[in-house]
């Protein structure tokens, strides 16, 4: 059975990975400082023991993206994955601005809730550079770090350009369109072959919630996550793990090494024949140096 607070057509996937985690998806109220009411929030947990792995999912995404690498690490760690304030599943309620603020200030609730013990926080794309914003704020809280193709060198969204009326409306609707998410989807792969009708749905179930068009629209509106400085990241003083695709087309490849040289305690090593996301397209392998690095 899925969960009710999902749309209906999650009964649509096929994919088995697909279907166990969004079967394991939980909704809990966090309450924090941003608004008298508390948060609906969703999340993942599975696995026990050892340090709690904290895995934080890309931009117009939610903890579907970890569908093929959660299972694969909750053998050996506790593992959690939750959707942002205002992405994936997560609600946003009304009179709360979206930004990374917002963003970090729930993040940081959700793990004293639900965690409240030091992680290993994992960021993928947009979540790598939530997760340096956060391991900057809270570095109490992070006893490691692992970057996957990470976002934060290359300042905010491209869509910022088309964000006012009317275009804000026409460029949210333009990233529905299941077509252009299909080219982004197989963009993300080197192999286009893993860019399935499965892997579509999981991509696409969020923007059924009504608010989607308009989160996406307030949160490139404020910036998003600007670049950050080597200043900054070189303040990260937890060991640091980056994961690159060797054929990633989204960002490039050429970001990893300036974070490599950038954060002091950090090692890149490169997943080959991979794209943009490497905990799906090579998840066994992506694990299994994740796995490696925290034993260290």
């Amino acid at each position: 059975m899925f969960p009710s607070f999902l749309p209906t057509t999650v009964s649509q996937l096929t994919e088995p990975t697909s279907i166990a985690l969004a079967q394991s998806i939980k909704q809990i109220d966090i309450t924090t400082p941003l608004s008298t009411q508390p948060i609906p929030t969703t999340y993942v947990h599975q696995g026990s023991g050892g340090t709690p792995l904290l895995l934080i999912h890309g931009f117009d995404s939610s903890v579907l993206e970890f569908r093929r690498i959660l299972p694969l690490l909750a053998v050996h760690h506790q593992t959690w994955a939750v959707d942002l304030f205002a992405f994936g599943f997560t609600d946003r309620p009304t009179g709360i601005p979206l930004s990374k603020t917002t963003i970090k200030t729930h993040l940081y609730y959700s793990w004293k809730t639900l965690i409240n013990q030091p992680v290993i926080l994992v960021g993928a794309s947009m979540g790598g550079a939530a997760a340096i914003d956060f391991t900057l704020t809270y570095p109490e809280v992070v006893q490691k770090l692992v970057l996957i193709d990470s976002a934060g060198l290359t300042g905010s969204s491209p869509l910022g350009k088309l964000i006012f009326p009317p275009l804000d409306y026409l460029a949210t609707e333009f990233l529905r369109n299941p077509r252009v998410r299909h080219s982004i989807s197989r963009t993300a792969y080197k192999n286009k072959q893993l860019a399935s009708l499965d892997a579509q749905l999981c991509a696409a179930l969020h923007l059924e919630k009504s608010s989607w068009s308009q989160a996406l629209i307030a949160f490139t509106k404020s910036g998003g996550y600007s670049a950050f400085i080597f200043k900054q990241l070189s303040q990260i003083l937890q060991p640091t793990l980056i994961l690159w695709g060797d054929s990633d087309k989204i960002l490039g490849i050429g970001d990893a090494n300036k974070f490599k040289r950038a954060i002091p305690q950090s090692q890149l090593i490169w997943i080959k024949d991979c794209g943009h996301i490497p905990h799906l397209e090579q998840p066994q392998i992506s694990a299994q140096h994740i796995l490696d690095f925290n034993r260290r």
